[in-house]
C-alpha cells in the first residue's frame, strides 16, 4: 500500500497558488499557516479570509466530501454560520481538501457565552433535530445506537478513584449517579436526530459580546442520541449553560441529564488517562472540561422521574 504524502507549508503554497491562479480569493494572497498549535499538517489559515483543509487519509477524505454536502443540507436549518466551501478537489491522489471561508470571531474557550449566546446554541439543536433523517442518511451520514450509561457510570469509577488520589477530583461526587439512576436515564426508542458529535470548544466560534456566530468540524455528524450534543456542550461551555440551551430547544429534563453526566464521566475517563501518559489533548483543557461539566445546575436537584414520563413536566 502507497503511504499518504504528508502535506507541507510548501504543498500547501502551491495549492494556493494554483487556487488564486483560477481566480479564488484574490486578494488572500500566498501567506499560509498552521491553524493553531498542532493543526499542521492538516488546517491551514490562508490570508485571512479562508482556512484550507487537507484530507491526511482516505478514510478522512471519504467524511470530507460528505461534510460538504451535509453542511448544505444543515445550513438552512440552523441559525449560526456553517462555513462555506469556495473551492475543492484532490490535493494529492484519493486525498481531498477544501477552501472554506473563515467564520469571524473566536474559538468557544476564548470568550464566556452570554444568555443571547445560549439562545442561539439552542437554535442549533433545533435545527439539527429538524434536519430530515432520510435526507442525512442519502447522504451516507451513519446511525449509532446510544451509549450505555451504566456501563460508562461503571467505567468511570476507576478513573474517579485515580483523579482523587491525585487531588484532582472527589470521587464521592459519581456516586450522585447510582445504577438506577443511570438506568432512568436510559435513551428513549425513536429519539434519534442529526447529532453534530464534535460540539468542542475549537468548534463553536464565539464573538467578543458571547453570541456563537458559526459551528465548525461537521465531519464526525452522526443520526443518533440528542444527549451527546448536549454533553458536548457541558464540556464547551458548561452545564448550566448546556442545560438552558437543551431546555430553550424543548429537550425535557432525561436526556438533559443524560448528556450531563455522559459529560462527567467521559471527562474523569479522559482526564485519568492523560495523567496515565494516554492521549495528545493538554492537560489544562482536560481540567476545564471536567470542572465544566460538574457545575451543578439546579435541574438535577429538584427532577425525580417517573417511568411514564420524561420529566420534561418537572422543569
Amino acid at each position: 500500500m502507497t503511504q499518504a504524502p504528508t502535506p507541507t507549508a510548501d504543498t500547501v503554497r502551491r495549492l494556493v497558488r494554483s487556487l488564486l491562479k483560477n481566480g479564488v480569493d484574490d486578494s488572500a494572497g500566498p501567506e499560509v499557516r498552521p491553524a493553531a498549535p498542532g493543526a499542521e499538517p492538516a488546517t491551514w489559515l490562508v490570508g485571512t479570509r479562508h482556512v484550507l483543509r487537507l484530507a491526511p487519509d482516505r478514510g478522512a477524505a471519504v467524511r470530507q466530501r460528505r461534510e460538504l454536502r451535509l453542511r448544505d443540507l444543515v445550513r438552512p436549518h440552523v441559525p449560526v454560520t456553517v462555513p462555506t466551501s469556495v473551492a475543492h478537489g484532490e490535493w494529492a491522489p484519493g486525498l481531498s481538501y477544501t477552501l472554506d471561508t473563515k467564520v469571524p470571531g473566536g474559538a468557544g474557550g476564548e470568550h464566556d457565552v452570554s444568555a443571547l449566546g445560549e439562545a442561539d446554541l439552542a437554535g442549533l439543536l433545533t435545527g439539527l433535530r429538524e434536519v430530515p433523517a432520510r435526507q442525512a442518511e442519502t447522504l451516507g451520514v451513519p446511525r449509532t445506537a446510544p451509549r450505555s450509561l451504566e456501563a460508562l457510570r461503571r467505567a468511570a469509577e476507576r478513573p474517579a478513584a485515580r483523579l482523587a488520589e491525585a487531588d484532582e477530583f472527589d470521587a464521592a461526587r459519581l456516586r450522585q449517579l447510582t445504577q438506577p439512576g443511570a438506568g432512568q436515564l436510559a435513551a428513549q426508542p425513536g429519539t434519534a436526530v442529526l447529532v453534530h458529535h464534535a460540539l468542542t470548544g475549537d468548534h463553536l466560534v464565539v464573538s467578543a459580546d458571547g453570541r456563537v456566530r458559526g459551528v465548525l468540524g461537521w465531519a464526525d455528524t452522526v443520526l443518533g442520541d440528542p444527549a451527546e450534543d448536549i454533553a458536548g456542550l457541558a464540556l464547551a461551555v458548561g452545564s448550566p449553560a448546556a442545560v438552558r440551551a437543551a431546555t430553550l430547544a424543548g429537550y425535557g429534563a432525561r436526556p438533559c441529564l443524560r448528556g450531563l453526566w455522559l459529560a462527567r464521566c467521559d471527562a474523569l475517563v479522559r482526564l485519568a488517562d492523560r495523567l496515565d501518559g494516554k492521549g495528545e489533548t493538554p492537560l489544562p483543557l482536560l481540567r476545564v472540561q471536567l470542572r465544566h461539566a460538574w457545575e451543578a445546575i439546579l435541574l438535577e436537584r429538584v427532577t425525580e422521574f417517573r417511568e411514564d414520563d420524561d420529566g420534561a413536566d418537572e422543569l
